[in-house]
């Protein structure tokens, strides 16, 4: 079946609580690349470093990352939909307070809260949209992908727009969005069922244990380096207004999501998940050691063309986390967020240290080696991640048929 068919358990035709679960997604995900382009404003305006500065993901995602071993325990046992609230709670909090700054420590501190909301948030939504979706995992996956990529591409403009009046704006704008997203999962999400047994701290590093989903989280790691490197640290290589820059990510974000939503399953089905992810991973590591080492023009070129390889292993990626272990999806989620999330982090803090211990070139030559060894770990470790997959695939089609909740 056509996930984009619109007749019933197509994308289009989808359960209120699940498009407010989408919508307040887009606003999560806006929420990482909306300092993208005020990333140089925020320095002149805090009068700190670039290296300080980038500590606005490392925060964020360090925490986020930490936050992955307690998403599932928290929401095992208040509910999906009340986890939801929590988190978009502390994201308005967080980024409320984010404007009000003083100085860079403060406002570094204050990404790491809005890290842990939205942590409790993201891994939720995408249970949430899993189990509530008409059409099964296909349709909610995509949905979940659309919102990604929607957010990544609409962060940077929101952050250009607002943030060439003030570097402050683009922070309670999204406290703003997100209150909204608040209201709206208030109204039309219904508690779900809670898990017939509660998920353990330990339960996601439990379920690295299994070789398939270990292998896809270490894969991940490789490949969020890169990915990260090229959203936090370009900014600051290629130095623009941020207008010119918002567009650049603009730009990003739509091949992003085109890729990721509408490319990628295509590709899937033509050469297989393996081949696309070991074959995007590499043409992604050629990308970003152009963008290192070329013009003005062609990094600009390069950091919008690698919107559509992020893409591509987004999808992918998802997919694998979901698919490849016997663990339940939430539980696999956060053991394998929990690993890749930790690159995010590294990836902004190390990428202006490597260019003061060397040249402006050498962090991009590091991304691309880690790029290549992502793809090294699919092409060693493919009879695990496709073997494991293919067993487990009824179990999963099982699974999706009877979680479904009614609008």
């Amino acid at each position: 079946m056509d996930p984009f068919d619109a007749g019933a358990g197509g994308i289009l035709r989808q359960p209120k609580a699940v498009w407010a679960t989408a919508g307040a997604s887009v606003v999560a995900f806006m929420g990482i690349g909306l300092v993208d382009p005020i990333l140089p404003s925020i320095a002149k305006g805090l009068d700190a470093s670039a290296g300080q500065v980038s500590l606005l993901f490392t925060s964020y995602f360090l925490i986020t990352a930490l936050a992955m071993l307690v998403t599932g325990f928290v929401s095992s046992r208040i509910g999906g939909r009340k986890t939801l609230l929590l988190g978009l709670a502390f994201v308005v909090v967080f980024a409320g307070l984010a404007g009000t700054s003083d100085n860079v420590g403060q406002l570094v501190g204050y990404r790491a809260g809005w890290g842990l909301g939205n942590a409790l948030f993201v891994s939720t939504a995408l249970a949430v949209i899993v189990g509530a979706a008409a059409g099964g995992s296909a349709a909610a996956i995509l949905l979940y992908e659309s919102a990604l990529g929607l957010g990544m591409a609409c962060g940077p403009l929101l952050g250009a727009l607002l943030g060439d009046a003030s570097w402050r704006y683009p922070f309670f704008g999204t406290a703003f969005l997100m209150a909204i997203g608040f209201l709206c999962i208030s109204a039309f999400l219904k508690e779900q069922p809670k898990p017939a047994r509660k998920t353990s701290l330990l339960d996601p590093v439990r379920a690295l244990g299994h070789g398939g989903l270990a292998s896809a989280a270490v894969s991940a790691f490789f490949y969020n380096y890169t990915f990260f490197t090229v959203l936090a640290f370009t900014p600051f290589v290629l130095n623009m207004t941020p207008y010119k820059s918002g567009a650049v990510f603009f730009a990003w974000g739509v091949l992003l999501a085109v890729f990721s939503v509408l490319v990628a399953p295509r590709m899937q089905r033509r050469f297989g998940s393996l081949k696309v992810l070991g074959g995007s991973l590499v043409l992604l590591a050629a990308d970003v050691l152009v963008l290192g080492y070329g013009n003005h023009t062609a990094a600009v070129v390069c950091t919008i063309l690698s919107g559509a390889f992020i893409g591509v292993n987004n999808t992918v990626y998802t997919e694998l986390a979901l698919g490849v272990s016997d663990a339940p999806r939430p539980v696999a989620s956060a053991g394998y967020n929990f690993v890749r999330w930790f690159a995010a982090a590294a990836a902004p803090y190390f990428a202006p240290k490597i260019e003061e211990w060397t040249d402006v070139h050498i962090p991009f030559v590091v991304a691309a080696v880690t790029a290549v060894l992502g793809a090294a770990v699919v092409a060693v470790r493919r009879r695990a991640l496709t073997h494991d997959a293919q067993e487990l695939e009824p179990k999963h089609a099982a699974e999706d048929s009877v979680t479904v909740f009614a609008d």
